[in-house]
């Protein structure tokens, strides 16, 4: 709880856990917002042979025990007032904060988990490379809080597999963490970014000069 409601008022700087999924993993690190754009690789994008159904998700989560798959467990994680979790971890009640739109949700079915990193825009970045369980491993992240973000359906459908040159939260005070995540993301998984990417994140990132990104590497 108090993990989430850190997450939705500040967004000085972007907190990453460990790794829950047996995958290794380093060092965390912190840099400021331009140095980790800079540590991006930069790379052309392929989507050739892209399939949403190569990264298996959900599966049953971080805790197999509790009935509940990844998008459960991250709903019931981040919200601001817990749900109701009933048989076959079914949630009723609760309340989240979409930041994404600065929005109160009050049923889980309002809501849809966003990849941080789209599923296709892994692909495009390095992914198509991976073996199945690390693919696996990417699409059900939950040892970055950044990773799988519960935000409103609509907002998450706007997105798509857009990446920051083409879409940003309609929040506008909320880019800088946004860009931060993004970036988090694609370091801890060894992701590379195109040059229009990197250019729109450099955009954004002049404006955030307090902005922090850590992040610990996984592959």
């Amino acid at each position: 709880m108090l993990k989430t409601m850190l997450r939705g008022l500040a967004a000085a700087s972007l907190a990453v856990l460990p790794l829950t999924v047996s995958t290794p993993s380093h060092a965390a690190e912190t840099l400021p917002l331009s140095e980790a754009i800079a540590r991006m690789p930069v790379a052309v994008e392929s989507r050739e042979g892209y399939d949403r159904d190569a990264f298996r998700h959900w599966n049953t989560g971080a805790d197999p025990s509790d009935g509940c798959n990844t998008r459960a467990e991250v709903l019931i994680a981040e919200a601001v007032e817990p749900p109701t979790v009933g048989p076959k971890c079914r949630l009723t009640g609760g309340r989240w904060w979409s930041y994404y739109d600065q929005v109160w949700v009050t049923s889980a079915s309002g809501l849809d988990l966003d990849h941080m990193g789209p599923l296709a825009e892994a692909w495009d970045s390095g992914a198509s490379g991976w073996s199945p369980r690390q693919r696996e491993a990417y699409a059900n992240d939950q040892g970055a809080a950044a990773s799988l973000v519960a935000v409103t359906a609509r907002s998450n459908r706007s997105k798509a597999d857009k990446d920051p040159a083409e879409w940003l939260p309609p929040a506008e005070q909320v880019h800088c963490r946004y860009v931060a995540e993004w970036v988090g993301t694609k370091l801890r998984w060894t992701l590379s970014a195109d040059e229009a990417e990197v250019a729109a994140l450099r955009e954004v990132a002049v404006g955030c000069p307090d902005q922090t990104v850590t992040y610990e590497t996984v592959v």
